[in-house]
């Protein structure tokens, strides 16, 4: 049974050298979402495997063996084992959701900040100009939508480049990236092996993102530009707003515009790259291994409480 429960927490480790490679091997959308359910997966098994360890050591502590109305307190093969395992895995769940819940506060705070500041200012159609000497360009969600954009960014570029910019940032909103991005960020404290997947999916939902827009001005090269350009004006500063917000500036830039600088990529031919399904592979087996795990813990307190015997 403990077996069970720890190959939940140790396979997210091989997660991020998969991770690392999928952009390259399938296209941007097929990538964002074979990670995105992935790392999900992935999050999921390592909680359930903490949560199950986390039950099995509290039952087996006679105070709270008699409040799940167990005959007597939960017996289980490596008792020396597991006690420790089951604090370690308290204190990591616990870790967990607090770090979850602060970056949920500071996430919707960022939001309620930013989606004032666009609604307080007059917008054309769904793009909101912000008077500011700082260069920025983001997709905002919400309702409704908005691509909001400073006074200084729009210095920065020409008409051309920035038609281009607004079509990444309206790719984002028209592919509900903010709830990619969201996922990841969720995910990433549930595991710290899966923040690197979290790079990933933001890397994802850029390449995305620049695809689109390339497809919607019909010009690679003057995409790449824009992109480019306009990471150059915020001169490497990181911006203060959500990481839920996305934006053309994030991201390697280098890596994006070089993408954008070759030919289209072309439709792969096979459904499901093989390095895509060895990450997918190693989610499902995650989850497996951790329902498996929660099955074995549940014939034990049934056990426990005598319905089957003891």
């Amino acid at each position: 049974m403990i077996t069970l429960l720890l190959v939940p927490l140790l396979l997210p480790w091989a997660a991020p050298a998969l991770a690392r490679r999928v952009p390259a091997h399938c296209s941007p959308v097929a990538a964002l979402w074979a990670l995105t359910v992935s790392a999900v997966l992935l999050a999921g098994g390592s909680v359930a495997a903490l949560g199950t360890l986390t039950l099995t050591g509290l039952l087996k502590i006679p105070a709270f063996a008699a409040l799940g109305d167990l005959v007597h307190p939960l017996r289980t093969p490596s008792e020396r084992v597991l006690l420790p395992l089951a604090a370690l895995a308290a204190g990591l769940l616990t870790l967990a959701v607090l770090t979850l819940l602060l970056s949920l506060v500071r996430q919707s705070a960022g939001l309620r900040t930013a989606r004032a500041a666009a609604d307080r200012r007059p917008a054309a159609g769904d793009l909101c100009v912000i008077d500011s000497p700082r260069p920025d360009a983001y997709a905002l969600p919400g309702r409704p939508h908005r691509i909001v954009v400073t006074t200084a960014m729009l210095r920065s570029l020409d008409a051309s480049e920035r038609e281009a910019l607004f079509a990444h940032e309206r790719a984002h909103n028209a592919g509900g990236h903010h709830w990619f991005l969201a996922v990841a960020e969720l995910t990433a404290h549930c595991h710290p092996a899966l923040r690197p997947v979290r790079d990933a999916i933001r890397l994802a939902v850029e390449r995305a993102a620049d695809e689109a827009a390339a497809g919607t001005v019909g010009d690679r090269r003057l995409t790449a530009r824009a992109i480019a350009r306009a990471a150059l004006a915020t001169n490497g500063r990181a911006a203060d707003r959500p990481t839920v917000t996305p934006a053309a500036t994030t991201g390697p830039v280098p890596q994006r515009v070089a993408a954008l600088m070759a030919p289209a990529p072309r439709p792969a031919r096979h459904a499901v790259p093989w390095i895509a399904a060895l990450l997918a592979a190693c989610a499902v087996l995650s989850c497996a291994t951790a329902a498996t795990g929660a099955v074995r813990v549940h014939e034990d307190i049934e056990v426990a409480q005598g319905e089957t015997g003891g």
